[in-house]
């Protein structure tokens, strides 16, 4: 076998990464991510070591602070970090926790019978990340303090208060505060040895699930074995019903979990012994432990079995609100393939206003989706051909906050999207497919873009959520002004960036000639190039959701059907808008 001399291979080509090392350079595999995202995750790892206190009994008060100057503190009342010196390492117990992987207390459990904590790398997984920590712990009336870089920590006297005293039925109850329910929520708790499962369930009138599910207070956004368990149990508790309801005749067709998703909200939480944890990756976001699927399975399925027999009323319900959703997904499915038959999936029957860029990787390519055929035949001419697609959109789109997926498909310009897209949509949608990961939304600079901007927003946060969620969806930022001065131009996105252009233009004579740009098509296409589309000089947003929990309310109270949460919110905020007039 043939050897690249210049790359030589051997022994000496092994690097051991000594301490903290591993962490800063490869941060994503500790924490996930190093956006916000991350920052979140090493705040989560230190709350989660005082929330382990508090399920051992030691702690009462957990206090988050977000400090001005860009700090957080965390307090907790608990039993403090050990700072007695550990004899095999001959330092103290708190630098061995803050500054050592996988040195911590939980893996027996003589301290802590029920933790979030495993792997032991949370705090010093957070120190070796962060710019600045100080560690203070009270021990036996004394202060032991230990700082790593010495940096001035100012202080704020903003304090935000959590308390659920009904666990997780409060958090069902405020996850559908907007939404209208169809029956008061159903709980159940049953022990497995030293294990315990919590449910609660609660339909309501979304066509969206919103499922939350814990591990020993841990939030594992992924799901995991427990999740997987929960929903079985709630399909086969459901079909087994509706078959005593309605019986083989009447019922049609078998249920779906698909079907028992829409509108469903609910939490699953298990409490084990941290000892035998196991998570799918550092940031224990999908647990691993397969007989946890059973325990849930079994224990979910018996008490709904007996909970729809003795509670008839809420259990037609459910299954009349269930059945709406199968008839639904019947009729989408049915609109889905008219739509998506002779090959349009693969690219093969693109709409025809859609101008397609020449690059054939998606990695490489853009869409941007422009308001009105006038910005897309500018944009058209400014883009650049080789990567740059454009899909222009007539007018304002179908608000799809409670849209079901026939009627999606049915809208005309959301139709040419998808197809465009090209990886489908509902229950067969396949992101792999995906023809371009960077898509923009690129609307004029007044209400009615805001407008169309936003239930562009909704439509793919509600029907193609996996684009946001991995990054692939941006907000096109056109500038507001132009300032002119002779021959001399200058392009400004904000009012304070127009005021400071004016400013040194007009030291040099004249006042310049400010032009606010009302929209795209009031720039020529070179214009639009180099000041929103050329990837050298463009500003733009990434679309994130940090806080799905947030957003999904928000979405709810300002897209969906009830009157009253929107007019409350826009009395409550209406001296806050920044009206363009």
């Amino acid at each position: 076998m043939a050897t690249d001399k210049s790359s030589n291979y051997s022994g000496e080509s092994i690097v051991v990464l000594e301490g903290l090392e591993p962490v800063r350079k490869r941060p994503g595999m500790y924490i996930g991510s190093t956006s916000q995202t991350g920052v979140n995750h090493c705040l989560h790892e230190i709350v989660d070591n005082a929330v382990d206190e508090a399920l051992a009994g030691y702690c009462h008060n957990i206090l988050v602070r977000v400090e001005d100057n860009g700090y957080l503190t965390v307090f907790d009342d608990g039993r403090g970090i050990p700072v007695d010196v550990n004899k095999k390492h001959g330092v103290s117990a708190l630098e061995l926790v803050m500054t050592k992987l996988h040195a911590g207390g939980k893996f027996t459990t003589s301290a802590y019978k029920v933790s979030g904590g495993l792997h032991g790398v949370g705090a010093s997984v957070v120190n070796a990340l962060s710019e600045h920590t100080i560690v203070e712990v009270k021990k036996d009336g004394q202060i032991f303090r230990q700082e790593y870089v010495k940096i001035q920590n100012n202080k704020t006297n903003d304090r935000v208060a959590y308390f659920f005293d009904g666990g997780i039925l409060s958090l069902l109850r405020d996850m559908n505060a907007t939404r209208k329910t169809y029956h008061e929520p159903i709980f159940m708790r049953k022990q497995f040895d030293d294990k315990e499962v919590e449910v609660a369930i609660q339909y309501n009138d979304s066509i969206n699930e919103h499922v939350m599910s814990f591990v020993n207070v841990i939030n594992t956004h992924e799901g995991g074995t427990h999740l997987t368990g929960f929903r079985i149990a709630l399909t086969r508790s459901i079909n087994k019903y509706a078959m005593s309801v309605l019986g083989e005749k009447d019922l049609k067709e078998t249920l779906t979990g698909e079907d028992t998703k829409e509108g469903l909200a609910a939490i699953v939480y298990v409490k084990m012994p941290s000892t035998n944890l196991q998570f799918e990756g550092q940031t224990k976001t999908k647990l691993g432990n397969s007989e946890v699927q059973s325990i849930v399975q079994q224990s979910v399925g018996e008490y709904l079995d007996v909970f729809f027999e003795e509670n008839p009323r809420i259990g037609k319900e459910i299954l009349a609100r269930i059945l709406l959703a199968q008839k639904a997904r019947l009729a989408a499915k049915a609109a889905k393939e008219a739509v998506m038959r002779k090959g349009a999936l693969e690219g093969a029957t693109l709409p025809g206003k859609l101008a397609d860029c020449s690059e054939k990787d998606p990695a490489m390519s853009e869409i941007f989706l422009v308001e009105g055929n006038s910005a897309g035949g500018t944009a058209k001419q400014g883009r650049n051909r080789r990567f740059q697609a454009i899909l222009p959109l007539r007018g304002k789109v179908l608000n799809t906050e409670r849209a079901y997926l026939d009627k999606v498909l049915s809208f005309k310009e959301l139709k040419d999207l998808v197809i465009a897209l090209g990886m489908g949509i509902g229950e067969n949608i396949d992101y792999k497919k995906l023809r371009y990961h960077k898509i923009f939304i690129m609307t004029d600079a007044d209400v009615d873009g805001e407008h169309i901007r936003t239930l562009l927003l909704t439509f793919f946060f509600r029907h193609l959520p996996e684009i946001v969620k991995n990054g692939h969806l941006y907000i096109a930022m056109p500038p507001l002004f132009k300032i002119q001065h002779g021959k001399k131009a200058k392009y400004a996105f904000t009012e304070a960036e127009r005021d400071a252009a004016i400013a040194s233009m007009s030291a040099n004579g004249a006042n310049p000639v400010v032009q606010r740009y009302k929209g795209l098509g009031e720039m020529n296409a070179e214009q639009l190039w180099e000041t929103t589309m050329n990837p050298q000089h463009r500003i733009i947003k990434v679309v994130n959701v940090e806080d799905a929990e947030e957003a999904d309310l928000v979405f709810t109270m300002l897209m969906g059907d009830e009157v009253p949460p929107r007019k409350k919110f826009i009395v409550t905020h209406a001296k806050m808008a920044n009206l363009d007039i």
